[in-house]
Order: C-alpha cells, then structure tokens, then sequence
C-alpha cells in the first residue's frame, strides 16, 4: 500500500463541486434539477472579451509567459485598482493567477507550519480551513454572526489573536453569507493591528463590485499602514463571468513578491496567454455586460429574501454583497446538510448545507442566485412544498 504524506490526509473539499457532480448526476437520469448551490455567474462571457481571446491565439499568443503574467495584463490590473479604490499600485507588486485559490494556497502555505495560529472567517470559503490543516497550522475560526450581519466583528478579531498568530484572512463581501464589513470595523481591525506586527493579511475581495443598497466595498488597500503585511485576492471570476477560464490576480508586499514568484515557477509556470489578453479587454472594454448582470443579480436578490421569507421556518437577512443568501433555517427542525441533501434528491433543488463553510454554518443554508428568475421561483416554490409536507 502506497503511503503520503500525512498533510494530504489533512486535506477537505469545497462542498459545491461535490453537490454539482450530485446535481449532474440526477440531470443524467432525466431528473429536472434546479441548481441553486454552485457559485458562478449564469451568464455567458461578453463578447469582446472573448474575441480578445481568440484574437491572441491568431496572433500567436499560444505560448509561455513570465511567471508573475504578462506586463499589459499587470498594468490592467493596476489601472482597474486605481480606479476602484483611489490607491496606485505597482505591476511589479501583482501577480496573474490561475484563479483565485493559487493565491489562498500561496499566502496560506507561505505562513502556515505546526505551532502556527491562522486565523479565518466562519462561515467562510471552505478552502481556507482546507489548506490551513494541510500545513499543520491551527485554523482559529473568526466567528461570522447573522446577529452582526454577517460582518467580522473587529473586537472579537482582534481577541483571537496570539503571539502564535501569522496570518489573517479577511474576506468581504463575502461567500457564503453576502455580508459585506462596514468601514469602520475595518478601521478598527486595522488600528488594533498596530500591536500584532507578525500577522500578516490575506484579503479575499474577489466580490469586491457585486454590491447592493448603496454598500460599497472597502479594500484593505485603502490602510497604508498594513500595505507591507498585505496580500489581497481578486480576480475575473465573478465580476466578468470568467470562473471557467481560471484567471485570477493578487497584490503583493516587496517582501513576498519574489516568493510568490518562485512558487508560480515552480507550481504552474504561468497562466494561459490568451486568458490574459481576455483578461485585459474585460478590464479596459466596455462594462455594460457586467452592469447588467449585477441589474440581474440585485433583481433576483430581492425575489430570493422574499420567497425564503415566505417559507416555514426559514428568515432570511437581505445580503448586501456577492449572490448569496444565507437563510436561518433553525425554526424548520432539520439540520441544514440533511435538509440540503433532501432537497435535492427528493425536490431536486441543490443547496449548500451551511456546515460546508465551516462550524458555525450549522442552522443555514447557502442559496445562490446565479440562476434565472424564473428558477429560482420555481425552486422556492418546490422547498415550500416540501417543508410543509413534513
């Protein structure tokens, strides 16, 4: 019998994948399925950002770029950073990823050893507790409380951290809640800070423009104070449509920038060159696409809070960010990832069960509305029937 490694014994799973393999499965048989769980947009990729691709392959961009990706795409994302948040970023401090996990794995790994505290948003992105395990760090949950609405709660961050502690993960608005942190919690994080210098920073803002009611997103960019200890996530995914082309970015300290380098040298080499020039017209092309969809997005929010609402025993808080709902679901009885797992293969609605986004998921369920209208009333139509036939 072969024998690994212990770390890949430590190793969890993203639930959704696991849940669209289900949901695909049960399609196969020629079940109508309503697929509510996974996190991509419904839409297809604008078009001019696809022609940009194919342009690139006809022009010969078929082959190896730098490791950090390729300079016009670099100067995109410092172009796009400036105008977003007002805070001038070099193309030397950026880096072009394969999406958004190789930089959680990067900043993760970077930090992460036996002895090591790292601190990280629950419920949250199930791949940060994951990876946490993998290096035999402690993953220390930051508590994500419906009653704060769905922000960090600065003080109780700020508690949580020891001398042990290297890394923090923020992430804001965030997957699978929608809550988006106000300013001045990030404000007080970042005064707290001060006194823990050995902890760095990993924020994941890929949803940093799926905003609603006026909430804007703050950027951990905006703190000169931390800059150094700061690594931030973002990337093409979600605001453009792109999840299947794994293309993502992150900004970097001086101090990382050539780790993180090397480690894209060693790990995947670069990203695919026509992704890139794809990834340059979204950023500079026209955003009426991306407009439309966010139009979208905030439509089907508002039909998502009032149909779960409706249900018995669920409450819904309206999310301010990303497309999610995380509806309470404590009332109905069911604990949420047998109540998910039913749905599905009794009413054929895929669900996320909360406890998937970590320990304090339990009594949720994780709702998304990258799916028509016309879907989702169908789906919450189908859980109301089923809630009440038990």
């Amino acid at each position: 019998m072969l024998q690994t490694v212990p770390a890949f014994d430590r190793l969890g799973e993203e639930n959704a994948f696991a849940v669209l393999a289900r949901a695909t499965d049960l399609a196969h048989q020629g079940r109508d399925i309503i697929n509510l769980g996974i996190g991509q947009p419904d839409f297809r990729t604008p078009e001019h950002i696809v022609e940009a691709a194919v342009k690139a392959l006809r022009d010969g961009h078929h082959g190896y770029t730098p490791a950090t990706g390729i300079l016009a795409a670099r100067e995109a994302v410092a172009r796009r950073t400036l105008a977003m948040t007002g805070i001038e970023v070099s193309p030397d401090n950026i880096m072009i990823l394969p999406g958004g996990k190789p930089t959680m794995y990067a900043a993760i790994v970077m930090f992460g050893a036996p002895g090591v505290d790292i601190l990280y948003p629950d419920p949250g992105f199930p791949i940060y507790r994951s990876m946490i395990e993998f290096t035999g760090a402690t993953p220390v949950p930051v508590p994500i409380r419906e009653e704060n609405g769905f922000a960090f709660s600065a003080e109780e961050t700020l508690s949580l951290i020891t001398p042990n502690t290297r890394l923090l993960i923020l992430n804001s608005p965030a997957n699978p809640t929608g809550g988006v942190t106000p300013r001045s919690e990030i404000e007080k994080l970042v005064k707290g800070l001060e006194a823990h210098p050995q902890v760095a920073i990993l924020s994941d803002e890929i949803y940093d423009v799926m905003t609603y009611d006026g909430e804007k997103a703050t950027s951990l960019l905006a703190f000169p104070e931390i800059r150094e200890r700061l690594i931030v996530l973002n990337g093409w995914s979600k605001t453009w449509a792109m999840t299947g082309w794994r293309i993502g970015w992150s900004i970097w300290p001086d101090q990382l920038y050539d780790k993180i380098r090397k480690l894209a040298v060693n790990c995947w080499s670069c990203v695919n060159a026509p992704a890139q020039y794809a990834g340059i017209a979204a950023i500079d092309g026209p955003q009426d696409e991306a407009e439309k969809m966010m139009r979208a997005f905030d439509a089907r929010r508002k039909i998502v809070v009032e149909g779960l609402n409706g249900l018995p025993g669920v409450t819904c808080q309206t999310p301010k960010g990303a497309f999610y709902a995380f509806p309470n679901i404590t009332a109905t009885g069911w604990k949420a990832k047998q109540l998910a797992s039913s749905l599905l293969e009794e009413a054929g609605v895929a669900l996320i069960g909360g406890p998937d986004f970590g320990v304090l998921g339990e009594g949720y369920i994780r709702l998304s509305y990258a799916n028509s209208e016309e879907n989702i009333l169908r789906a919450i139509d189908r859980i109301g029937r089923f809630l009440a036939e038990r």
